[in-house]
């Protein structure tokens, strides 16, 4: 009988995502995955840092997959630092100079260049903490209580 590893039920992103959140730790950041900032938008991981930071980082598994995002952009006005976080298999030259770069695998990651800082005016920031705070929370419990159907 085959054993099915709960790495072989995430997709590519949701690995690179993994080991992103597990690097962001290093820098006293604390992450949720899939949070909506506003209708139409879901960003794959933010972070917030120990100052109230708020970075935005979006997991590209290939070519295709960067190619076919055309909402990136709209992230920015939500954080103060964006990143792409790709493998060491991505061509890097696709994506724009004036982001972020993480190189990342499903265990860790390293930034490699900064995103440019963009600050948040204060009222963006404590909608986006708020809504960070209820992401989590809504999160943990749906983790303790498997059988609650609530769907964020």
């Amino acid at each position: 009988m085959t054993e099915i590893r709960p790495d072989d039920m995430l997709k590519p992103g949701q690995l690179l995502a993994r080991g992103v959140c597990r690097h962001m730790l290093s820098y006293d950041f604390v992450t949720v995955e899939e949070l909506v900032p506003t209708s139409g938008l879901r960003v794959d991981v933010m972070a917030l840092g120990p100052k109230g930071e708020i970075w935005v980082v979006e997991c590209k598994s290939g070519r295709a997959d960067f190619q076919s995002d055309n909402k990136w952009q709209g992230y920015l006005e939500w954080c103060d630092r964006f990143f792409w976080a790709v493998d060491a298999d991505f061509p890097t030259e696709l994506l724009p100079d004036n982001t972020g770069l993480i190189l990342a695998d499903p265990f860790g990651a390293e930034i490699i260049r900064m995103g440019p800082e963009a600050k948040l005016a204060p009222a963006r920031r404590k909608v986006m903490i708020q809504k960070f705070a209820r992401h989590a929370a809504l999160r943990q419990h749906a983790a303790r209580d498997p059988s609650w159907s609530r769907a964020f």
